[in-house]
């Protein structure tokens, strides 16, 4: 399929299939609700796209975002379990169903908002805006939960809160991710399984010219470590990944490195496949030491699962956007990414669709293209209809019990093709 560009024309729209949603009377509020905040919404973004933190310093987000919602009506706990970390909520009524969402705010090193989570971010706020509406709009019992969570790039911000007990009163979580892909789509595909492993080899310092031969060469050892995974590589299927860097202090040409220290990431289409992978990335590492005569230190410091999009709550999107917005999407998304969503999606019901937005060639997730792209007004409108979708099946969860009874059926049924 071809890829949205910036240059083509958002008017054009795939087309939609006949029939009724469900409850059109609350998707109508959702619409109108989000569009009614549109340009708050996109102020927010683009206020938090101009100042982008890092991991777990996301303090200047943590304070957008929670004056924004508490201005709107929602009670909020800052610096929630972790510094940068929030919760919003909202009760109508009494008991009830609860709907969770993530809002993330980290942003990457030198390249700012790379992968749209001032983007993700606001769709958190606008679904929780839309349903706090429809509930106060049509008297619908139940709460709302909307989580900021930081650090996704690689801190593993969700799977603290998780344990933490952020998560444990949500019936389901939802949120979404932008991504290219074919113009106006909606992608139900997963992401990869993640290993995040460090290595550190330790040999012994020698004179490089003068006794060499009493050295132990911690650099040799990871460069043969590095090369030995190069060649595995031709070993593994294509849908795996294995990547890494690797460094050392005090080195210097004449002398003999004692230390050398790697950090590699083995990603696969399942945490099990993953696994496996990453045992015969272990040996690689083993045989370099073997070689070098160095000791080695094997650390695996975490571990991501694979997304599980809840089927139940997959069809329900893909009713709701098929009828009323655009495509769906099977291939693109973060597919070959990783997130730690997947670990909450494990935990919980869950649901974590991408969708596409006008990205130039070589411009994807964590390019400064994709930079350029997560400011855009297409880029912004997008997110919109997608929070819509996302806001309307949370509203299901809310005043179907039949269909959330699904949703977790749906999710013990997953858990069981795990093993």
């Amino acid at each position: 399929m071809i890829v949205w560009r910036p240059e083509d024309d958002p008017n054009i729209r795939p087309p939609l299939q006949e029939g009724q949603v469900y409850r059109p009377d609350i998707l109508n509020v959702i619409e109108t609700s989000i569009d009614g905040l549109g340009g708050e919404l996109r102020a927010l973004s683009l206020d938090i796209h101009d100042h982008p933190e890092l991991k777990f310093e996301e303090k200047y987000a943590h304070d957008a975002y929670t004056a924004f919602i508490e201005k709107h009506g929602f009670i909020v706990t800052r610096n929630h379990h972790l510094e940068t970390a929030w919760v919003a909520t909202y009760t109508h009524g009494q008991g009830g169903r609860v709907l969770g969402i993530n809002s993330e705010m980290d942003a990457l090193p030198g390249i700012g908002h790379a992968c749209g989570h001032n983007l993700i971010g606001i769709s958190g706020v606008a679904v929780a805006l839309a349903a706090k509406s429809a509930m106060e709009r049509l008297n619908i019992d139940g709460k709302v939960v909307l989580l900021g969570t930081p650090a996704e790039e690689g801190g593993f911000g969700k799977i603290m809160l998780y344990e933490k007990g952020a998560y444990a009163e949500m019936d389901v979580c939802l949120m979404c991710h932008p991504t290219p892909g074919p113009r106006h789509s909606i992608s139900l595909t997963s992401s990869l399984a993640l290993s995040y492993i460090t290595v550190e080899y330790h040999g012994h310092t020698a004179h490089a010219g003068l006794s060499p031969w009493e050295g132990q060469n911690a650099l040799d050892a990871a460069v043969l470590a590095y090369n030995n995974i190069s060649l595995l590589r031709q070993q593994i299927k294509p849908t795996h990944r294995v990547h890494g860097i690797f460094g050392g202090k005090d080195w210097a040409p004449n002398i003999i490195p004692d230390h050398a220290i790697m950090q590699w990431l083995v990603r696969a289409p399942t945490t099990l496949e993953m696994e496996d992978t990453r045992r015969r990335v272990t040996a690689c590492f083993e045989a370099a030491a073997l070689a070098s005569g160095c000791k080695v230190q094997i650390t695996v410091t975490a571990t991501l699962n694979e997304i599980t999009q809840n089927k139940a709550l997959g069809d329900e999107l893909s009713d709701v956007v098929l009828k009323r917005y655009g495509a769906i999407d099977y291939e693109w998304g973060i597919k070959s990414a990783s997130t730690d969503f997947g670990n909450i999606s494990y935990l919980m019901p869950g649901l974590h669709p991408g969708f596409s937005i006008p990205t130039i060639p070589d411009g994807g997730n964590h390019t400064p293209g994709f930079t350029g792209a997560a400011r855009s007004e297409v880029a912004h409108d997008a997110c919109f209809v997608v929070s819509k979708a996302l806001a309307a099946v949370g509203m299901r969860v809310l005043t179907d019990e039949a269909f959330l009874q699904k949703v977790k059926d749906t999710f013990e049924e997953d858990k069981k093709l795990r093993v």
